[in-house]
């Protein structure tokens, strides 16, 4: 009996000590609820983003369809993609009467915005035609003309004009003051009351033109016997004196201007006669022509042309 008993025992305690295993194994299964908690908690907040990241889609449209109004684009309404099917603009147009009338308008209104965009072609003057030398030395008469009419008309105003001469040729206009002892004392460079006179008068004039002004001495072929070694260093003297007068008192720019003495080498006559002689001894204001040669040259022959023209 004991040890039935004992056995007995034995087999009570053993599958007690199995009940109390088992349970052992499941202590840790507590975890679980904190798993489901954390799921829990992750599934909230995926929802809640979900719901701040959706689109109202029927406002997104409105607004794509207004901003495409504002700028001349057609409403053709939705677009079902989700089912594949996708309507193009020319089919829109050909059910929709108004948004064919409104793409016609505002395919005008381009062509309009276009068109006065453009600028209009501008006609390209017609070029100038050169002046031929002929014309130029046509001018340059015409020209030297009006300032030998002002010079004229001012020493005519002091009443000495007949002892000044004027001529135009291929050099420019030539102011002749003849017969030196109207202007200087015989074998004197000195000027006379005369000869300030008539420079006086012309200075304003030559003053306000821009042309190169030589003034040039000259003297007969008779010589000198005093005061002056040559008729060089008398004509350079003379000329040097009346050059003094119009820079000096005239305003005559100094850089314009230029004094030569030559001698008896330019006589105008070879007579020995008391006239020939007055004619050599002379002043030469030459105002002188800034031209080309080539258009110089034809001066002359279009002044002997006007002058025998009726």
């Amino acid at each position: 009996m004991s040890a039935g008993g004992g056995h007995g025992g034995g087999r009570g305690r053993g599958r007690g000590r199995g009940l109390e295993e088992e349970h052992v194994e499941h202590v840790d299964e507590r975890w679980m609820a904190s798993y489901m908690d954390m799921v829990t908690v992750l599934m909230c907040m995926f929802i809640v983003l979900f719901a701040m990241s959706s689109v109202d889609s029927q406002k997104f449209f409105q607004l794509k369809n207004s901003l495409a109004t504002g700028f001349g684009a057609v409403d053709v309404g939705k677009i079902d993609t989700a089912t594949g099917v996708v309507v193009s603009v020319a089919n829109a147009n050909a059910s929709d009467p108004a948004a064919k009338d409104l793409g016609t308008a505002g395919a005008t209104s381009t062509s309009a915005a276009t068109a006065s965009a453009t600028p209009s072609p501008t006609a390209t003057p017609a070029p100038t035609p050169a002046l031929t030398d002929l014309q130029i030395a046509t001018q340059e008469i015409a020209d030297l003309s009006s300032v030998q009419a002002a010079l004229k008309a001012a020493v005519t105003a002091q009443g000495i004009d007949s002892i000044v001469q004027f001529t135009i040729d291929a050099r420019g206009l030539t102011i002749g003051l003849v017969g030196t002892d109207a202007f200087f004392a015989p074998n004197l460079a000195t000027l006379s009351p005369k000869a300030t006179a008539v420079i006086d008068a012309m200075s304003p004039i030559l003053a306000g033109d821009k042309r190169e002004v030589t003034v040039e001495g000259h003297a007969d072929r008779h010589g000198v016997t005093v005061n002056y070694a040559t008729d060089w260093e008398l004509s350079s003297a003379r000329a040097t004196s009346v050059l003094r007068r119009f820079v000096e008192v005239g305003g005559v720019a100094g850089e314009r201007i230029s004094a030569i003495g030559y001698g008896s080498t330019r006589s105008v006559t070879t007579a020995d006669t008391l006239d020939a002689m007055a004619q050599n001894r002379r002043v030469d204001v030459v105002l002188l022509s800034s031209e080309p040669d080539a258009v110089r040259a034809l001066i002359p022959s279009i002044l002997a042309g006007q002058a025998g023209a009726p």
